[in-house]
């Protein structure tokens, strides 16, 4: 979903709250003190890389947002920013963020480290369909039930991040460098999208 989307999204859903309730929690992110301080973590089934990759462009203007994505089981070939494991959790204290995202009910593992992560002092985010027990221990919710919100589970999450970064200048283009050529550094979208071509090979067009 492109800029112009999401805005047409918010324009749709101007009467309804939604646009409230993803600013919200999108500003709640800007809790976390530090670039990494951030993280984010689903389900062994479902990861939130997209909303990873919406968070990690918006903190080139709000750093706090630069995002850890904490995976189950990340294979040991994974670079680096793509093998933190649930280990990185026993870590979280004070300053940091758990952003907890899920339309599954959260296991009791899940459960037992956010709790962990609470107890350590970490402030607890979480979107979800609705699960009682995940919401209990959160700072920040929201839910999205999947029969009766007028937004699909992923559309929120661009509402989300977009609302994170909302205050931030407008971008900039990156100067071209003495050979003419346009030069930046890769963000975690462009890395990921490396690392997934390696995984599972070129795609192939019908």
């Amino acid at each position: 979903m492109d800029a112009a989307s999401v805005n047409l999204l918010r324009e749709m859903l101007a009467s309804t709250g939604w646009i409230e309730r993803t600013r919200q929690l999108g500003l709640a992110l800007r809790s976390t003190r530090s670039p990494g301080g951030l993280l984010v973590v689903g389900t062994p089934e479902d990861e939130p890389w997209h909303l990873a990759a919406h968070l990690d462009e918006e903190s080139r203007f709000v750093p706090q947002l630069a995002p850890t994505l904490v995976r189950w089981s990340p294979p040991p070939g994974a670079p680096p920013h793509l093998r933190v494991g649930l280990d990185r959790l026993r870590h979280t204290g004070r300053g940091e963020t758990l952003f907890v995202v899920t339309q599954a009910q959260a296991t009791v593992p899940l459960l037992e480290r956010v709790d962990d992560a609470r107890r350590a002092g970490a402030t607890i985010l979480a979107l979800d369909e609705g699960d009682p027990e995940l919401d209990g221990l959160a700072h920040e919710v929201l839910n999205v039930p999947a029969l009766r919100s007028p937004l699909s589970f992923d559309a929120a999450q661009h509402l989300v991040s977009t609302a994170a970064g909302a205050d931030a200048p407008p971008l900039r283009p990156p100067s071209p460098a003495p050979d003419g050529h346009v030069r930046g550094g890769r963000g975690f979208k462009e890395r990921l999208s490396r690392f997934l071509d390696v995984v599972s090979g070129p795609k192939v067009l019908e």
